[in-house]
């Protein structure tokens, strides 16, 4: 397997699928007649990151995944989105982003230094598998798991298959 195939269609399939789970908690709030906002800012639990940020942190982490381990240049994406539809602009980007990269920019990734923030004043360096592996993909995942369990535990029919895309 390339580095490109253990990269790439993970981030897609997450991606892909948080966009129909969007898809599907924007209808039961009309559904249900739920303002929206309320399901948008959602944790679960008060000292967690709302719905919408852990949707913005997905972006991130698959974006910013790629072009760190590519070695190209970082994308800025603001976190302005506050609506369902937003959001899922916002998803469609990453994809279209994410799909951008092609196998070749991503040979010798995986032994190739990466240099990210870790905090407002630090910075790690790992290799590239590393990178992916100890600190991206757990993060990227985290946050998708966070949104499905907020989804979820806020009365929106899915389950596993939702999350892994294959319904």
């Amino acid at each position: 397997m390339s580095f490109y195939d253990a990269v790439v269609p993970a981030y897609l399939q997450m991606l892909n699928s948080l966009t129909g789970l969007l898809t599907k908690a924007e209808a039961h709030c009309a559904a249900k007649k739920i303002d929206p906002s309320v399901l948008l800012g959602s944790r679960l639990f008060p000292d967690m990151l709302p719905l919408s940020k852990q949707i913005q942190l997905v972006s991130d982490f698959s974006a910013k995944g790629c072009a760190r381990l590519t070695h190209t240049e970082v994308p800025s994406m603001p976190d302005t989105e506050k609506t369902f539809e937003e959001l899922k602009q916002r998803l469609a980007k990453t994809i279209d982003y994410v799909k951008s990269f092609k196998p070749e920019q991503f040979e010798g990734a995986d032994v190739k230094d990466v240099t990210f923030p870790t905090g407002p004043d630090k910075t790690t360096t790992l290799k590239g598998q590393q990178f992916l592996s100890a600190f991206s993909l757990p993060n990227f995942y985290f946050h998708c798991a966070t949104a499905h369990g907020i989804l979820r535990h806020n009365g929106v029919e899915i389950g596993k298959r939702d999350f892994m895309g294959l319904t």
